[in-house]
């Protein structure tokens, strides 16, 4: 696609410097729109029809040709803009060039929940951007349903979370609900049985039932589930075999939703 750099936005254009205060939730909020950036995060919003408009370099321009030709194709509006411009959004060390800004794509837990889901994530109090977005991505791999934030979270539209679920975001449905109670009582309600991983945990992951809906607790960082624990239906044993003392967040979530996709997708357990 052929863009004209003759007169590109530069970091002082009014749209850039509205477009650079996305980073804060407040301003997300309030404009009712979200930034992403890199290749992933910016050809799932394009092709999902979530972005309105794309910024990029012209350096970005002749390496993501193929993202902005589906742009355009879509109506979406393209934009030049300098380098100094892409440093000036980014949020990262080394800019790709490459944003867009997007259209909310959260849901509500009922939404999922009324979608009668087999498998959900659920990231309680998750802080870590990072985690945050490789749950989301998880989840997306390993063909969850949805994924609900509950409680004080991380916003699951920060662009931090959206680079780390590598367009997974815009592909799984995410919801956020700081209400934690009423999560779980949505939950019940649809007839799901809530998991969550804990060392001391009654049922070892091989043992437990894993064929009926499931949505899975997954806990705090520093902090795991605290007296969350007691609200699952059962506490499930990941067993380390060698010395490590846990998993982390990331690759305890993977394990379980592996393990639940595993028994979901096994025409055995269906029938």
């Amino acid at each position: 696609m052929a863009i004209d750099f003759s007169e590109p936005f530069t970091e002082r254009t009014p749209r850039i410097v509205n477009a650079a205060k996305l980073h804060r939730a407040k301003e997300r909020q309030k404009a009712g729109k979200f930034i992403v950036e890199g290749e992933n995060a910016v050809d799932a919003a394009v092709s999902t029809g979530a972005a309105t408009d794309v910024f990029v370099t012209e350096a970005g321009a002749q390496r993501f040709d193929y993202i902005l030709t589906a742009a355009g194709y879509m109506g979406i509006y393209v934009h030049p803009i300098t380098d100094g411009a892409a440093k000036y959004l980014s949020d990262t060390a080394t800019t790709t060039g490459l944003f867009a800004l997007c259209n909310p794509v959260l849901w509500t837990p009922g939404k999922i929940l009324a979608g009668a889901p087999r498998l959900v994530s659920v990231p309680v109090l998750t802080s870590d951007p990072g985690n945050a977005g490789t749950l989301i991505r998880t989840s997306d791999a390993l063909g969850a349903d949805g994924v609900i934030f509950a409680g004080e979270t991380v916003d699951p539209l920060g662009s931090k979370v959206a680079r780390a679920s590598a367009g997974s975001l815009f592909h799984v449905p995410v919801a956020r609900e700081r209400n934690i109670t009423d999560v779980l009582g949505q939950l019940r309600k649809s007839g799901m049985q809530i998991l969550a991983t804990a060392a001391d945990g009654e049922v070892d992951l091989a043992d437990a039932d894993l064929s009926q809906p499931t949505a899975w607790l997954f806990g705090n960082e520093a902090h795991g589930l605290g007296e969350l624990l007691d609200e699952a239906d059962v506490r499930v044993r990941i067993p380390i075999l060698g010395r490590a003392e846990s998993l982390n967040l990331a690759t305890a979530a993977a394990i379980c939703l592996y393990e639940s996709a595993k028994s979901l997708q096994d025409p055995v357990t269906r029938a």
